[in-house]
């Protein structure tokens, strides 16, 4: 039986809204029962050749893929020395080899990159979605009468009919914590497949595989703190060596600080032609151009400062349109400033993203691993008698962070979670509407224990690098750049590198109490002092303080006339009352922040509504007369 028109309309509704992320090309091919669509940010082999969809020679394979795959080359060597025969000189051509000759579980265990891709197996009617081991790159799906349809975004997914009613509990984590997590979407029906896994749906059903997890900390065989720096640098060296190849221009983001000084000092040991970015925002408190300058200098490498003012920065409406869910994250204001100035330079881009996260620069970090220790030595009576008396406990000034300290080390990863004041903060303020009246997340359930306390910081890492993580960290990046037309590649983001950074014990990567220590003592020996004792840096956006300032006029004329408040979610009253407090002192709460995001974002998707409910009703026609597997993807890199 033929596939019915409606299918193709769908992946070509799909492919369209996925036009920025994949500005190079555009392809479709059909099977049957299955319809694969593609959007091409031209990476490697900027040919014809590397058009996707890409299909094996009978054409019983289609692929269409996301990311980068950094061994391509040597997985190609052994293809061809298997017999078999490329006609392009891109990496997604060894996925369609690579399954064939060794099968899916192999295939993924030799892949290195990051990579989202879907494989339809025409022979077997089985397709494939594999996201890489950290979930760098997105991937979503929605399932349903006896159809699938899967894409980078959920507004793909939106576009093609394949997601309409927007789902509470995904609005209530928005409200909880700015972003919404991996384990939901903002549409009903939606699914995101999870990091390191692989979902395999045939006749109907889905199948989900968890295929890798990092590794534990590992004290029994720990290096000493002198080699744990060596190998790390070693490591280190050879991913970002991996992440030079490319077709096009390729750059790099110099912040000054320390994750970005040890990528352009790698680039320039290896004796990489790569110029870094540093964007300037002369007579700005956040400018960083001096501290980037120096480091420039220092290590010798090409520079440039792109200068921008304070009229060139991104408003609320560029996030609602850049990230296809609704997304507070302040920073992400700033990567869309940064991409948009380095587009027309390069277009792939070097970042130092993720050497917080594994090697632990974040001062929770710390404070997590002193209230385990402290917890280690705590009697279960003396813990038993502070959770009775906590309340008690003023919580103000000093005495409020030794509280939370306590806390954490009495009652583990359940005090972490309860500590985050989000939507407590809207209920006890009235601003929560009739959908969200009850509204809670699962996070806020965590039991408190003793025991979780003696281990918070590895149960926080777990916690974390399945919420925050990918649910903010990465699409951040993935968002700004995609948006773009930029392809950004983190060496930190290297599975070799975060496998043996993971078992090293919290002692040697906070030693003596300092965050991300093997890194600062690496840059210490490679770039110098200066850069070893710098602060975090990233490009962040005082959106609190625009709230009250610049942004207030526009924050008032949103409350006034919601559509979060027509719909239910929010009582604007409240929220105007809580501006008007917050104006007085020049610094809004981040709830504020994150009503305003998805208010902007509610309207940004009320303006394509009837083109989505009309692609809704021809899938709704489409779905009672054809069993299909209609595919759209983003970027691709060849």
């Amino acid at each position: 039986m033929n596939h019915r028109p409606g299918a193709e309309e769908s992946v070509r509704r799909m492919t369209a809204a996925l036009a920025r992320r994949g500005p190079d090309g555009v392809g479709l091919e059909s099977w049957e029962t299955a319809v694969l669509g593609h959007r091409r940010l031209a990476i490697f082999d900027l040919s014809e050749a590397g058009s996707q969809p890409m299909l094996s020679p009978d054409k019983s394979l289609g692929v269409v893929f996301n990311g980068a795959i950094y061994n391509f080359l040597s997985l190609r060597a052994e293809l061809e020395a298997e017999g078999f025969r490329f006609h392009s000189r891109t990496d997604t051509e060894v996925l369609l080899h690579g399954y064939r000759a060794w099968g899916m579980q192999e295939l993924i265990s030799k892949l290195r990159g990051m990579f989202a891709f879907g494989l339809w197996d025409e022979r077997e009617r089985k397709l494939f979605l594999v996201r890489d081991r950290l979930g760098v790159k997105p991937l979503v799906y929605a399932a349903r009468d006896g159809q699938i349809a899967f894409a980078s975004t959920v507004r793909a997914l939106r576009a093609g009919g394949f997601a309409n009613e927007i789902d509470e509990a995904a609005v209530a984590e928005f409200l909880e914590f700015g972003y919404v997590t991996d384990s939901r979407a903002i549409y009903r029906g939606v699914q995101k497949v999870a990091a390191a896994t692989i979902v395999e749906w045939s006749d109907g059903k889905l199948k989900t595989q968890e295929y890798w997890t990092p590794p534990i900390v590992s004290d029994s065989v720990a290096p000493s703190f002198n080699e744990a720096v060596e190998e790390t640098e070693r490591l280190f060296l050879q991913a970002v060596e991996k992440r030079l190849y490319a077709d096009v221009p390729v750059g790099a983001l110099l912040s000054g600080g320390v994750d970005s000084s040890l990528v352009c000092w790698a680039i320039r040991k290896l004796g990489g032609d790569v110029t870094a970015f540093t964007i300037g925002t002369p007579g700005d408190a956040w400018d960083e151009t001096a501290d980037a300058r120096a480091t420039a200098e220092k290590l010798g490498i090409n520079h440039r400062v792109l200068e921008l003012s304070a009229a060139d920065a991104p408003g609320v409406d560029d996030l609602a349109s850049a990230y296809a869910e609704p997304f507070a994250c302040a920073s992400a204001l700033g990567m869309l400033r940064v991409s948009r100035a380095v587009k027309s330079e390069a277009t792939v881009l070097l970042t130092g993203d993720g050497g917080d996260d594994v090697f632990l620069g974040y001062p929770e970090h710390r404070h997590l691993w002193l209230a385990e220790k402290l917890a280690r030595r705590l009697p279960r009576t003396a813990a038993r008698g502070w959770l009775a008396w906590r309340k008690s406990m003023p919580r103000i000034g000093p005495l409020r962070r030794a509280a939370s300290f306590a806390d954490y080390a009495t009652g583990g990863l359940g005090a972490v979670a309860d500590a985050h004041d989000g939507l407590p903060m809207y209920r006890q303020n009235g601003m929560l509407g009739e959908r969200l009246k009850d509204a809670t997340v699962p996070q806020r359930a965590i039991s408190w224990s003793l025991d979780s306390g003696r281990q918070v910081l590895a149960e926080f890492l777990l916690h974390d690098r399945r919420g925050r993580f990918v649910g903010e960290y990465l699409p951040k990046v993935d968002g700004a750049t995609m948006r773009y037309g930029l392809e950004a590649r983190s060496p930190f983001l290297d599975q070799e590198l975060w496998e043996f950074a993971a078992t090293l014990p919290f002692g040697l990567r906070l030693r003596r109490g300092q965050l991300k220590a093997i890194l600062r003592e690496l840059a210490r020996r490679r770039v110098g002092e200066r850069v070893a004792r710098g602060r975090k840096r990233g490009f962040s956006i005082p959106v609190q303080r625009w709230i009250t300032g610049r942004w207030r006029a526009r924050v008032e004329e949103c409350l006034r006339d919601s559509l979060l408040e027509r719909e239910g979610w929010i009582h604007s009253q409240p929220a105007l009352a809580q501006l008007e407090k917050a104006a007085r002192d020049g610094w809004a709460p981040k709830q504020l922040w994150y009503i305003f995001a998805l208010e902007s974002w509610l309207q940004n998707e009320q303006q394509s509504r009837a083109n989505a409910d009309g692609a809704t009703q021809a899938f709704q026609k489409f779905s009672l007369t054809s069993s299909s597997g209609v595919a759209a993807d983003f970027q691709s890199r060849h």
